[in-house]
């Protein structure tokens, strides 16, 4: 079963949680220093610098992990993509080794095939609609397998036609089931939830350290909050790549030109 969520409402939402929080988790933690500054002075806060560095180096990080993970995935995505309209294109041409007689109705099989495949990633992000398309692919995959397992066992199929196409139709429908896993491959909730926490514990800090400061500076806190949260943002625009303003939907014009060509 297909899950998603949308990064333009979800991930914006996010964000700018965050950098409201991060700010308020700024102002809160200069209030804290101010406190302790007055109570203690300069000496009471020497501990809390070696504290922030190492908070600000897990969240780096974290940060840094979550950016190349999510690239990763995504770029395992695309090479997916070309990877299944390339079987499409080798199964296509192998249909050749079966009898004449046979090929028009396989031909029109794998043809109704590509259509859904094409049609389940231009539903979305409608969910119900992708899945019904993943449906009917998986039935068009059992009509294709059978018809042509049939076909190549026949007397005047060419030679070595069954051990030629059923390996290619088999790599064409693990590519689409390898595709599917993929759009449902997302690192665990709680990362993002450890991101968020240590960016406000991050901004807790910074602005306890801020306390021997007599002014406060809220361009630089305003640029630190919105540096961090459109990071994040990002990160999750780039995991969900067919719902934000990153997209993978162009990679998919691989197997609609492979569509054409079949016709």
């Amino acid at each position: 079963m297909l899950t998603v969520i949308n990064p333009v409402v979800v991930g914006g939402a996010f964000a700018l949680a965050l950098f409201f929080l991060i700010l308020l988790a700024l102002r809160i933690g200069r209030r804290l220093g101010l406190k302790a500054f007055a109570r203690y002075g300069v000496e009471g806060m020497t501990g809390v610098g070696s504290l922030e560095a190492a908070v600000f180096a897990l969240l780096g990080l974290l940060i840094a992990f979550s950016f190349s993970g999510a690239l990763q995935r995504f770029d395992t995505r695309r090479v997916q993509a070309v990877d299944e309209a390339n079987a499409v294109g080798t199964a296509w041409y192998r249909i050749d080794l079966l009898p004449p007689g046979e090929q028009p109705r396989i031909r029109e099989v794998m043809r109704h095939y590509v259509d859904s495949r094409i049609a389940t990633y231009e539903a979305l992000p409608d969910i119900a609609a992708a899945q019904k398309e993943v449906a009917r692919s998986a039935r068009h995959q059992g009509e294709l397998w059978e018809l042509a397992i049939a076909a190549s066992r026949l007397p005047d199929a060419k030679p070595g036609a069954e051990l030629l196409l059923l390996p290619a139709l088999n790599q064409m429908f693990d590519l689409s089931t390898a595709r599917l896993a993929a759009s449902q491959i997302h690192p665990p909730e709680i990362i993002y939830a450890m991101l968020f926490g240590l960016a406000i514990a991050a901004a807790l800090l910074a602005g306890y350290q801020t306390a021997p400061q007599k002014g406060y500076d809220w361009m630089q806190k305003i640029g630190f909050a919105f540096i961090v949260a459109f990071t994040v943002y990002v990160i999750l625009d780039i995991e969900y790549p067919r719902l934000g303003f990153v997209r993978i939907d162009h990679i998919d014009q691989f197997l609609i030109n492979q569509r054409a060509s079949m016709n």
